[in-house]
């Protein structure tokens, strides 16, 4: 494994700017058909896919496992709005993380509480929001990638050839991974926490009744 440290390193970077989030000005505010939200969804997130073309985005079956979830309202008249797809892209980065539970437990207050558009909060403006942001977080990604293949460059000086591009390749995903772990856990324990803040204010309100 022969690798020039700035042709990977600029590749990692090209790849973060191909998955940024889809503007919300560019998602349809006409209601479309199931097969007509397959493509859309199709052409705007098979960049950020592993393998561009032959991953499935999102499938006629996953959509209607998200509605009987309850992770998404159902279509109207077998079409689905704005709102529907602004909360699919939220499923589409959140589902291989977290599970169809601690998606709900994210997702109740938002779609039920600011799924109108006459609210002074809609999802049109918590995703603006959030896609308003991505520019720093990539930044901070690029930063912090860049250190850790750093770090990971120095180390194992006493291996040799093969074996220490291999051991250092190791050591920078082991990184990255750990990275992830920790910060995964972070969000399990939020959610948790979410959960127990909702049961304690359900237990309130039946001591009130």
């Amino acid at each position: 494994m022969t690798l020039d440290y700035d042709d990977f390193l600029n590749s990692i970077m090209a790849s973060m700017d191909r998955t940024t989030q889809v503007d919300v000005n560019d998602i349809p505010n006409i209601d479309l058909y199931m097969d007509q939200l397959l493509t859309f969804m199709d052409e705007s997130l098979r960049k950020s896919s592993r393998h561009p073309g032959v991953d499935k985005i999102l499938t006629k079956t996953m959509i209607n496992n998200y509605a009987k979830n309850d992770l998404l309202p159902p279509p109207v008249k077998k079409k689905y709005s704005k709102d529907h797809i602004i909360l699919l892209m939220f499923i589409y980065y959140y589902k291989n993380m977290l599970s169809f539970s601690d998606i709900q437990t994210l997702f109740e207050p938002v779609y039920k509480r600011f799924g109108k558009d006459d609210e002074d909060i809609n999802l049109k403006d918590i995703y603006k929001t959030i896609y308003d942001e991505q520019k720093d977080i990539i930044a901070h990604l690029k930063t912090d990638i860049e250190e850790k293949y750093k770090t990971a460059q120095k180390s194992f000086p006493e291996a040799k050839g093969e074996d220490k591009n291999e051991l250092q390749m190791f050591n920078f995903v082991s990184m990255l991974a750990y990275d992830v772990f920790m910060k995964m856990l972070l969000i399990e324990n939020i959610i948790d926490h979410i959960e127990e803040e909702r049961e304690g204010d359900k237990e309130t309100k039946k001591k009130k009744k």
